[in-house]
């Protein structure tokens, strides 16, 4: 039986220009400390740093402000601490829709002000505002906005957030890691203060991400113990992560993003198919239909609980994922979809990557309304 894997949004497999950027640095010296002067340590600081310009590129920020880690959680772990540790007692204000790394951060380190979101899973900026006045005498330190939602791909309206924490002067924290390599990012002229992205979500390496700092910006750093990445991230470089984020960040980026704008389109184009199976079988769609990440596409199937559906289609050879806490490693739902007022123990979200086929989408579309029907039988 041929499987069809549609959990790209969880993780996608490693790219094959990035397994053979890879291999050259897991074998013989290529393990070198990059911290050392000989030669072998001189070269894996040169791949570091060519790394760097790969990945700053695809960003469209300066190298010195790519701050290698080991994925977005750690690095929105690294910006809510040093917000915290520069503002002591000042709150967070935080979307209800926020991954939970952004969300269980904040929580532990300040008081946080959270802000609701619509029936799409959208930020009101107006909403947002108030929740910035609302940090008390000691005021607000950070601010988070995700560039897109990682369950059901509604695109947060993050310009006109940062824009309004700008006038206060609050500093702000982007989770980019549905959006880094799915769609065009300028972070550059974005205005962030820090962005975390991943390198697995687009076909890196799994265990590397980094965290994109404003220019000037000086925070404690999280992992203290060394002077690596500029003293922001002490530790030993993973060289053969950093190289393989590199070389996923060269394949899309190269030739003005030929390759990512090619793959988001074939996304948009596929999970648009998977969203056009809503109106039968009780299916339904959460998310905006229209201003949305190209490669998440999320349903609610009425009437079965999607534990099941999920399992029904593993069984027939097809992997997506689901937001109810029987699929997850949380014994709670998902709060992105509860915070929508979405049934989260009847969700199934799908998602492609730079691997995915028609015939993935072809297979799933015949196999969910087969699935749905059986579960159904055996309850009646």
């Amino acid at each position: 039986m041929s499987r069809h894997y549609l959990d790209h949004a969880s993780t996608s497999p490693a790219r094959p220009e990035v397994v053979e950027a890879m291999l050259e640095w897991l074998t013989g010296t290529g393990g070198a400390d990059p911290g050392r002067a000989h030669t072998e340590g001189r070269m894996a600081r040169a791949a570091i740093e060519g790394a760097r310009e790969q990945v700053a590129a695809l960003l469209r920020v300066q190298p010195r402000q790519v701050i290698f880690t080991s994925g977005a959680t750690e690095s929105a772990n690294a910006a809510v601490h040093g917000a915290a540790m520069a503002r002591p007692g000042a709150a967070i204000v935080c979307p209800a829709v926020e991954h939970s790394c952004v969300r269980d951060a904040s929580r532990r380190v300040a008081p946080t002000i959270e802000v609701g979101v619509d029936a799409h899973g959208r930020i009101d900026p107006d909403a947002f505002e108030t929740a910035l006045d609302r940090g008390g005498p000691t005021g607000v330190a950070l601010a988070h906005c995700q560039w897109g939602n990682h369950e059901v791909a509604t695109v947060q309206p993050v310009h006109e957030v940062l824009e309004r924490c700008r006038r206060r002067q609050v500093l702000t924290h982007v989770d980019a890691a549905a959006a880094a390599g799915q769609v065009r990012l300028d972070l550059g002229n974005l205005g962030a203060d820090l962005v975390s992205v991943s390198a697995h979500k687009l076909g890196g390496p799994k265990g590397m991400g980094a965290l994109v700092v404003r220019r000037g910006l000086r925070l404690d750093p999280l992992i203290v113990g060394g002077e690596q990445e500029r003293a922001r991230r002490a530790g030993m470089e993973n060289v053969p992560a950093i190289v393989g984020f590199g070389a996923a960040a060269e394949a899309l980026g190269s030739d003005g993003c030929r390759r990512l704008n090619e793959e988001a389109a074939a996304a948009r184009r596929r999970t648009g198919r998977v969203l056009g199976a809503a109106g039968a079988e009780g299916i339904v769609a959460y998310g905006d239909p229209v201003d949305r990440l190209p490669h998440i596409a999320c349903l609610g199937v009425a009437g079965v609980e999607a534990e099941a559906v999920l399992l029904g289609l593993d069984q027939v050879g097809i992997a997506v994922h689901s937001g109810s806490a029987c699929a997850s490693e949380s014994l709670a739902p998902s709060p992105v979809l509860e915070a929508m007022g979405a049934d989260a123990d009847r969700s199934l979200r799908v998602s492609v990557g730079w691997s995915s086929t028609d015939e993935d989408i072809e297979a799933f579309l015949v196999a969910l309304p087969r699935v749905i029907r059986r579960l159904r039988s055996l309850r009646s």
